[in-house]
């Protein structure tokens, strides 16, 4: 299914992807609607071009469970050969203090494991899910990314989060409105020393929040005080249910909960880190 758009952007990725897809392509898949796109676009060429397509996936202690699972899903939907790569970010010197430079040094360490996973198989194009919105907000682990090597087509044809929505759903790829899970260190301020506890707690927390909230939902935590981010319409119903919230949170081991009147919104925690 090839699809168009006024800009050309799309049309460039899928010239891109068809070349990619002459050989064999090993995509960063998280289950994500970025990453399910490009590995449904892959997995139409590698059917085409007959050449192998591999969705690798990192289990990881920053990424809530779930996520494995809806990739494990979507990988199996799309007809790709799924890798789980198993890796504990909290191992790694440095990470468990939560630096600014973090997905610098997580992004570093993850996709070297996937290019040693590559080479194994001989295979040269690596690609991950970076898209153009991306691109302007603090996102460190692009430069790692770059150092490494690794291709991010959206990004480089520009497409942005909006287009990779309606492209999803138009290729009818069952996570096209599923809300992006970025890794359990940014729900808490840089410099707080991260622990498998308290980051299994916020994903509770989370996980039973994704059980009453539709769209996107984030459990802050700055020291004994919980910040909810919602997205503005959801803030009406966080009000009427808001006994119950608490007190399922407070069971999880929360003190204070609040709701940030502002509400969702994409790294809330870099306000004050110079780009």
């Amino acid at each position: 299914m090839q699809m168009t758009d006024r800009n050309g952007n799309t049309d460039k990725l899928n010239q891109m992807m068809d070349e990619y897809g002459k050989g064999p392509v090993c995509i960063a898949f998280s289950g994500g609607v970025d990453s399910s796109l490009l590995l449904k676009i892959a997995c139409d060429n590698g059917r085409k071009y007959k050449t192998p397509v591999y969705a690798v996936t990192f289990n990881t202690m920053l990424h809530p469970a779930c996520d494995l699972d809806t990739a494990k899903k979507v990988a199996r939907e799309l007809g790709a050969e799924h890798v789980v790569i198993q890796v504990d970010e909290l191992e790694m010197e440095g990470m468990r203090d939560n630096p600014p430079e973090r997905c610098y040094l997580c992004k570093k360490h993850l996709f070297t494991a996937l290019l040693d996973f590559a080479r194994e198989k001989g295979i040269t194009c690596i690609l991950d899910g970076t898209n153009e919105d991306d691109t302007h907000v603090y996102r460190p682990g692009i430069r790692a990314l770059k150092e490494l090597g690794i291709i991010s087509p959206l990004a480089l044809c520009h497409i942005t989060k909006r287009q990779v929505k309606e492209l999803s759903s138009a290729f009818g790829i069952s996570v096209a409105s599923r809300p992006s899970t970025p890794c359990m260190a940014t729900r808490l301020p840089y410099g707080t020393k991260l622990d498998y506890e308290i980051l299994r707690k916020i994903e509770k927390g989370e996980a039973y929040l994704r059980t009453v909230f539709e769209g996107n939902v984030r459990l802050r935590l700055h020291q004994d005080t919980v910040r909810l981010e919602l997205d503005p319409a959801q803030m009406a119903a966080a009000l009427e249910k808001r006994e119950e919230i608490c007190s399922v949170l407070k069971k999880l081991g929360f003190s204070y909960i609040t709701l940030d009147l502002e509400g969702f919104r994409s790294g809330s925690m870099d306000l004050f880190i110079e780009k």
